[in-house]
């Protein structure tokens, strides 16, 4: 197995000289100064959502090391600056501003839950610097210093719905972690269901890392749902689909459609316990397009045969080239410079055309609903055909217009 530089038996080994931090203003030019330009990595490298966030981290020093290999972004090597969010919100908002002040990024990739992104968002917009944030999430934001690479409602809650609709699925129970998304995305999902003629029997909510779900179970199983809508985070999945599968339920008799599950988390939680089972997302391991095969074993290559790929980690990927393209375009990595920059950026990814919005700073991104495969990757079953242009505040939708913002 080959091991990025930046590497070494599970830890990332970086030498940055200590800086004194500025109190306010633009990212530091000292991120670019030589001939390095400094990056940041912040996600959960320990705690509940390490399950998922620490292949993101990986994917990013991948797209790091790949992009030096080519040149580096503006003929600089990136160095990358990782930090370990330990899936506590005040920590990352204390890790950005370590970021930006002290360690002087050009940049930060990070982030897994919106109450992480949340908890860094005041961080990045007072010091005028710039997040790029990997994952999928509940919409209804915007932030001039936040670029979104994952998915907004439109791009993939909206189609998960649409897909259970064509199912005939119209008995719906929700499940979530309690916090920010969860309870977001279960608001847009009942004035969905309200416009269509769907009814949601129940909607149960746990803390994140919960393991006990034996009462819950019951709750879903004597409802007797047509389906559940699933928006449980990290390692809390591992136990809920275990205890599910224990009470007898089948994807068949009740399917749970996931929108936090990937690969990574499918072999966390045991393909038997999961197998059969739809989830949305935007890309998979088995996406079928050139860019994507070289991804996956460029992957495989550098952190081993048995690993997998998956959408939040692909977005991470993708944040890295899509920084470094608008760099490019910029001439510079001043911030405002790069904002300005990337709007219509269009790069092919291993999950198809990706462009950036420059209205919005979401991505236009295909929509894909898939089903868990017995050798735990996912088959895609249906797409978009087309990248869907991103909605955050579902200005498109009449039913949202008690829920949409700004």
């Amino acid at each position: 197995m080959r091991i990025p530089h930046a590497i070494l038996s599970g830890v990332l080994v970086i030498s940055v000289a200590a800086c004194s931090g500025t109190q306010s203003g633009t990212a530091p030019s000292e991120a670019a100064g030589g001939s390095e330009i400094k990056v940041g990595l912040l996600h959960s490298l320990s705690g509940t959502m390490a399950i998922s966030e620490v292949t993101v981290r990986d994917a990013e020093l991948l797209a790091i090391e790949e992009i030096n290999k080519a040149g580096g972004v503006l003929g600089k090597k990136l160095v990358p600056v990782v930090e370990d969010g330990a899936s506590d919100w005040p920590t990352f908002a204390e890790k950005a501003t370590k970021l930006i002040r002290q360690d002087k990024v050009a940049t930060v990739f990070g982030g897994w839950t919106s109450a992480s992104r949340k908890a860094m968002l005041p961080v990045f917009e007072r010091y005028k610097a710039l997040l790029w944030y990997p994952v999928q999430y509940e919409g209804l934001e915007s932030s001039p210093y936040i670029f979104y690479t994952g998915a907004t409602t439109n791009q993939q809650i909206i189609p998960g719905l649409d897909y259970l609709k064509e199912q005939g699925k119209k008995k719906i129970f929700l499940v979530g972690s309690d916090y920010v998304f969860p309870r977001t995305a279960n608001k847009i999902i009942k004035a969905y269901a309200a416009a269509n003629g769907m009814e949601i029997l129940g909607e149960e909510y746990t803390p994140l890392g919960h393991t006990e779900y034996s009462t819950l179970v019951n709750k879903v199983t004597q409802a007797k749902p047509e389906a559940v809508f699933n928006t449980l985070n990290g390692d809390s999945n591992v136990a809920f689909f275990k205890q599910l599968k224990s009470a007898g339920a089948t994807a068949e008799s009740m399917p749970v459609l996931s929108v936090s599950i990937a690969e990574e988390e499918v072999k966390g939680i045991g393909v038997d316990n999961i197998a059969g089972q739809p989830v949305a997302w935007n890309y998979y391991q088995t996406t079928d397009n050139p860019a994507n095969t070289a991804f996956v074993k460029a992957f495989k290559d550098t952190y081993g045969q048995d690993k997998v790929t998956s959408d939040p980690m692909e977005a991470g990927y993708n944040a890295v080239y899509l920084w470094a393209e608008a760099a490019k375009k910029a001439g510079t990595v001043e911030v405002e410079a790069v904002k300005k920059a990337a709007g219509g950026i269009a790069l092919e990814r291993p999950e198809g055309l990706v462009t950036i919005d420059g209205e919005t700073q979401h991505m236009y991104k295909t929509a894909r609903i898939g089903i868990v495969q017995p050798d735990g990757l996912i088959k895609q079953v249906w797409d978009s055909g087309k990248p869907i242009k991103p909605d955050p505040y579902l200005k498109g939708y009449p039913w949202a217009s008690g829920l949409a913002q700004g």
